[in-house]
């Protein structure tokens, strides 16, 4: 690889954290993140969890979930994580999830971070990975909104972050399930605002390329499935259409998330906030 890019995944400290005063974030007040194992989901996790409150981490990987646990007693923030295995295919477990949320506070908060890809294209595409794949980025944030939000209600208001994609604004070849789900989030979200009353709040994130785990795997398989070099996929196919060169951090992502729940995103409702470095907004 080019000695421009490094594709070691950052390490997060707390100087990383977007850390804000908000009458609403403290102990009292719970939140979900999903995919907090790894990559975005566990720094949105730290980062909650930074602002003082009482995070339920979701994820199928148990030992991701006690890494990200131990993060944040490394870093000794304020808030606790909790974490809650979770298969998000499997509705008696987001139902689970949402209940030991409910339990641990006055839950206000979601953010569905949890996420995958597959690389091929339409007529290579398998249909069990597709399904897979709109399970998980489409089907659970629906389930899980759907139960969260009476206690949401019941809290005095909240919001529920969707995690989108520049992918939920444009396409990309070999990649048709990953930008149906993230296309199918934006109604989603603009759902939840509608029925939300104002108070409870829906809002998508949405970012170019992010330094994660699941990035440098998408890397090699993209380089595989196209014949060219990890090198090209980074400068050609990645960021050769973004005006800022270089991948987002996790925590970068994680930041938006703790702005978006936060009351100075009071008219953030049914929108997307786009942080994607101009890639889908410029172009040559």
């Amino acid at each position: 690889m080019a000695d421009d890019f490094d594709l070691t995944p950052p390490e997060l400290t707390t100087e990383d954290l977007l850390v804000l005063d908000d009458p609403r974030f403290g102990p009292e007040t719970a939140a979900i993140v999903t995919g907090a194992a790894s990559g975005i989901g566990h720094a949105t996790a730290l980062a909650l969890a930074a602002n003082g409150l009482t995070v339920v981490g979701a994820d199928v990987d148990e030992e991701g979930l006690d890494d990200t646990a131990g993060k944040a007693a490394a870093l000794d923030v304020p808030g606790e994580v909790h974490t809650v295995p979770t298969d998000l295919t499997d509705d008696d477990d987001v139902a689970a999830m949402v209940d030991a949320a409910a339990e641990a506070g006055d839950l206000r908060y979601v953010a569905n971070v949890a996420g995958m890809q597959h690389i091929a294209s339409i007529p290579d595409f398998p249909m069990g990975k597709y399904d897979l794949l709109l399970d998980i980025m489409l089907r659970a944030p629906f389930l899980t909104a759907k139960l969260a939000m009476p206690h949401v209600r019941d809290a005095g208001g909240g919001a529920i972050g969707n995690m989108s994609s520049v992918h939920g604004h444009y396409a990309t070849q070999d990649k048709a399930a990953y930008i149906t789900a993230k296309h199918g989030l934006t109604g989603l979200t603009r759902a939840i605002a509608a029925e939300g009353g104002g108070t409870l709040r829906g809002f998508s994130v949405s970012v170019g390329y992010v330094l994660t785990p699941l990035m440098v795997n998408q890397i090699e398989d993209t380089a595989e499935e196209r014949g060219i070099s990890e090198q090209a996929v980074v400068e050609d196919v990645m960021l050769g259409q973004a005006r800022t060169k270089e991948m987002m951090t996790p925590a970068e992502v994680a930041n938006l998330f703790v702005f978006g729940f936060s009351s100075h995103a009071t008219h953030l409702n049914g929108g997307d906030m786009l942080h994607d470095g101009g890639y889908s907004t410029t172009y040559e």
